[in-house]
C-alpha cells in the first residue's frame, strides 16, 4: 500500500511539474526596442538572469550585470557582447548578502550612469546561513538586498520614466508566510536546516517578493514607475546548487526531463519588462506571460505594509 501511494504521489508530482513547466509555457510577444535605455539585471551572469540580459542586449539596451562573482560576471559580459552584437554590456559588483555592498553599488551607479529604465531584481539563492549583516541568508539576498537596492534607485527610475521594476519570485510563494516574531528575534524568516525547512524558508522569501511588489505599486501611484512580480516557471538553473546533494540527485531525472531551459524561463520576466499596455497592472503577479490571481495572503495590505516597515528598519532606511 505504501509503495502504491508513493507511485501515485510521484505521478501526481510529475504531472504538476509537466503542466506548469511545459504545457503552460508562454512567450514574450513584445517587439519593443531599447536603444538609449539602461537596464540593471541582478544575478545576470547565469541562468534566467543571463538569458534576460542577452535578449535585452539584442534589443539595444545598455546592460549592467549586477553580480557578486567578478570572474563569472566578466565571462557573461563577453558572451552577451559576442552573441548579441551589443558592446554596451558591463559588470558592476553587487553582493546582495551585504547591505554595505548594495549601498556601494547604488552610489557608484548613480554617479556613473545617467539613466535607469528597467530594474530587474532577478538574483536569488536557495541555501541557509547568515549574511554579513546577521540576517537569514535567503531573507537577506532574496528580499532585503533587493528592497534596499530598489529604494536607493527609485528617484533615478522616476526621472527616467516610464520605467519598470521587475521582481522575480516563484510559485513557491504560495507555501510561504511571514513570521514577524521570528524576524524580530532572529532576523530570519524561519528556523531549521532540514530539506523541508530550507524549502519553507525559500517559500517565505518568495512571498516577500510578491508582498514587496504589492506595496511598492501603492507607493508608486501617481509616478511613471510601475512594478511587477512573477513566477518564471520550473527552470533548470543553478539556483539550488547549494541544496542537499541527495535531494539534487533524486530530482535530477525530473529536472532533466521536465524543467525549462533558461531562455524559456526568461520569457515572463521579458514580458513584464517589455510588454506594452500593462501599466494598469502595476503590482500584479505574472506567470506564463499572463497576469495571475493571488491568494489573500499574497495581497494582504496590512502584511505588505508591515513587511515594508520592518524591511526599512532592517536595511537602515528608517
Amino acid at each position: 500500500m505504501a509503495y502504491f501511494l508513493l507511485v501515485i504521489g510521484i505521478a501526481v508530482g510529475l504531472y504538476f511539474v509537466l503542466y506548469n513547466a511545459v504545457i503552460k509555457v508562454g512567450r514574450c510577444k513584445s517587439s519593443t526596442k531599447l536603444q538609449g535605455k539602461t537596464v540593471i539585471v541582478t544575478g545576470g551572469n547565469t541562468g534566467i538572469g543571463k538569458a534576460t540580459a542577452m535578449e535585452l542586449a539584442r534589443r539595444g539596451a545598455r546592460i549592467i550585470l549586477a553580480c557578486r562573482n567578478k570572474q563569472r560576471a566578466e565571462a557573461a559580459v563577453s558572451d552577451i557582447r559576442r552573441e548579441s552584437g551589443n558592446n554596451e554590456v558591463v559588470y558592476m559588483h553587487l553582493d546582495l548578502a551585504s547591505l554595505k555592498s548594495v549601498r556601494s553599488f547604488a552610489d557608484t551607479f548613480l554617479k556613473t550612469e545617467p539613466r535607469l529604465d528597467l530594474l530587474i531584481n532577478n538574483a536569488g539563492i536557495y541555501m541557509t546561513g547568515k549574511t554579513e549583516d546577521g540576517l537569514g541568508m535567503m531573507f537577506g539576498v532574496n528580499h532585503l538586498g533587493h528592497f534596499l537596492l530598489t529604494n536607493l534607485l527609485l528617484d533615478r527610475l522616476k526621472e527616467c520614466g516610464p520605467s519598470r521594476v521587475v521582481n522575480v519570485s516563484s510559485m513557491a510563494h504560495r507555501f510561504g508566510n511571514v513570521d514577524f516574531a521570528c524576524l524580530s528575534e532572529h532576523k530570519e524568516l524561519g528556523m531549521g536546516d532540514s530539506a523541508w525547512y530550507v524549502l519553507k524558508i525559500y517559500s517565505h522569501s518568495k512571498l516577500c517578493n510578491v508582498l514587496f511588489t504589492h506595496e511598492l505599486a501603492k507607493r508608486l501611484q501617481g509616478t511613471s514607475v510601475t512594478c511587477y512580480s512573477l513566477h518564471p516557471g520550473a527552470v533548470n538553473t543553478e539556483l539550488a546548487r547549494n541544496a542537499n546533494r541527495l535531494m539534487l540527485l533524486l530530482m535530477k531525472p525530473i529536472i532533466t526531463l521536465f524543467f525549462l531551459d533558461a531562455e524559456a524561463g526568461a520569457q515572463t520576466t521579458l514580458h513584464c519588462a517589455l510588454q506594452e499596455g500593462i501599466e494598469p497592472l502595476s503590482g500584479r503577479y505574472f506567470s506564463s506571460c499572463a497576469v495571475q490571481e493571488l491568494s489573500a495572503k499574497a495581497r494582504d495590505d496590512a502584511v505588505a505594509r508591515k513587511l515594508w516597515e520592518v524591511s526599512e528598519r532592517l536595511s537602515g532606511l528608517s
